[in-house]
């Protein structure tokens, strides 16, 4: 489609008040699912962060990477295990996740946002312990549960004029490295930064009434009605712990937290800049 220069400034005056109410504050997005691994969404989700932040919007990135850990453990031989959807984690799988998620896809992201312009540092949940835990449960081996975010770091690193991208991995007081679910870590620098949006990029349109007909999105939701829609299904699978997240970044101070759909190129700009938005919003 071609859009021409008086459509194309007309969607930039548009956009103005929204930038105006983000201007300043913090925005965590947590980065993952399709949008991690198909190049065109990968694209178009860096020059979305670059565009927001060159608005004056203070982003934080938080990201997952499942399918490059899955990837390094096959070569590797190791096979992965569940437990309750959850990833066992021994200490020879620790060690590969601290390499793949702290190395690679980090420095991927860092060097991907410089290709679009964008200033960017990586930073692991290790560094000046910004995410300390301790473990979730003996079963899952060193999966951490977070017990203090320290912050400092990343609003240093924002005050800079960089964007802070940051792998989930957790440090123990005994020095123990625990990997740390990305929904949930960023739910808590959310929390923590008392950002003004958490936004969880997904593999599904949002919360549907009817999981298999996205028509039925559902597109606010108040804390409070949460128990209910899991009582009637509708909360169900592997949207629990991410609607959970949501609940607790709300609860702990974050002015809205958001489940849009990554699959959508520009799903960011859409929530973020318009009137519509996109997804699902907990408030």
């Amino acid at each position: 489609m071609i859009i021409d220069n008086e459509h194309r400034a007309s969607i930039l005056s548009d956009a103005l008040p929204y930038i105006q109410e983000y201007a300043n504050k913090t925005v965590v997005v947590k980065y993952g699912g399709n949008a991690m691994t198909n190049e065109r969404l990968k694209q178009a989700v860096m020059s979305d962060i670059v565009l927001l932040s060159l608005c004056g919007i203070r982003i934080v990135l938080v990201h997952g990477g499942g399918p490059e850990i899955n990837a390094m453990l096959e070569k590797t031989g190791k096979e992965s295990k569940f437990v309750n959807g959850l990833r066992y984690t021994d200490q020879e799988t620790i060690d590969i996740v601290q390499m793949v998620l702290c190395g690679k896809v980090n420095k991927d992201l860092v060097a991907l946002l410089h290709t679009h312009k964008g200033e960017a540092i990586g930073l692991c949940g290790l560094d000046d312990h910004m995410i300390e835990a301790e473990q979730l449960d003996p079963e899952l081996g060193l999966v951490g549960e977070i017990t203090k975010v320290n912050v400092k770091i990343i609003n240093d690193v924002l005050n800079m004029g960089y964007i802070p991208v940051i792998s989930t991995v957790a440090a123990g007081k005994d020095g123990t490295v625990y990997n740390i679910n990305a929904d949930t870590a960023a739910a808590r620098i959310a929390a923590e930064m008392k950002a003004e949006n958490l936004i969880l990029l997904t593999d599904i349109k949002g919360l549907l009434e009817d999981k298999d007909d996205d028509t039925t999105l559902i597109h606010t939701v108040g804390v409070s009605e949460v128990p209910y829609l899991k009582k009637q299904g509708i909360v169900s699978g592997g949207m629990i712990p991410k609607i959970d997240c949501c609940v607790e970044a709300v609860r702990r101070g974050v002015k809205k937290a958001n489940i849009i759909d990554g699959r959508i190129p520009h799903s960011i700009l859409i929530e973020l800049l318009t009137n519509e938005g996109a997804g699902t919003m907990i408030v």
